[in-house]
């Protein structure tokens, strides 16, 4: 049993302390936990630390300043990019206007939004909103997927051969001759296999064994 998500956290990368400050102001307005890093490296230092798989455990996003000294905003997009961490840890560019193209193409390369400073305090935060909700979405097919994962390792050889033949739709009696066994060994592989995956029907645990393909959802 999975303990039940944490809560929502937003990420704030920003060289500007002013704009930081005021970001978690106005994120502790709206009831919303925030996190705040004065560089790339800082953020990305944080990353390191974190186990590899596991992170973020609570919806999250990142508010991302697209121009900082050192290591850019771009280029952190990128590590998170490479880290595959975007469905989880969606990213909202705080641009300036002459950025606005280049966070027009970190968006059509995964990125959230991007959001032009002076931005207004009602819109961001409905973006973030927005960006928190996609971020649990994520997190929790995620679980979904991991529990179901578990449940198939749990299964002995012979479910699993009863199981592969009965999503491809074949009655007990097939199911039987093919494997050499009685249709009452069948009935009772079948029953198991249905209590241990947490389903009712043959058509139920077909779509959770699709769901679990790659790309699915």
């Amino acid at each position: 049993m999975h303990p039940p998500l944490g809560l929502p956290m937003v990420y704030i990368v920003d060289d500007e302390e002013v704009l930081r400050s005021a970001l978690a102001w106005l994120l502790r307005t709206r009831r919303l936990l925030s996190e705040a890093y004065s560089s790339a490296e800082a953020f990305d230092a944080m990353l390191e630390t974190q186990a590899a798989g596991g992170w973020p455990a609570a919806p999250s996003c990142l508010l991302l300043d697209v121009r900082m000294p050192g290591l850019s905003g771009l280029a952190l997009f990128d590590r998170l990019v490479e880290r595959d961490l975007l469905h989880a840890l969606p990213v909202i560019f705080l641009t300036g206007h002459g950025d606005v193209p280049t966070a027009v193409a970190a968006v059509k390369r995964g990125a959230f939004d991007f959001v032009e400073k002076p931005f207004s305090d009602n819109a961001l935060v409905d973006r973030i909103e927005q960006a928190l909700a996609a971020s649990r979405e994520h997190l929790e097919r995620q679980r979904a997927r991991g529990k179901v994962a578990q449940s198939l390792a749990e299964l002995t050889e012979r479910e699993r051969e009863v199981m592969q033949l009965v999503i491809d739709g074949k009655p007990n009696k097939l199911v039987a001759d093919a494997l050499g066994i009685s249709v009452r060994t069948v009935e009772v592989h079948r029953a198991r296999v249905f209590d241990k995956m947490n389903v009712k029907s043959a058509v139920e645990l077909a779509n959770l064994l699709r769901a679990q393909e790659p790309g699915a959802g």
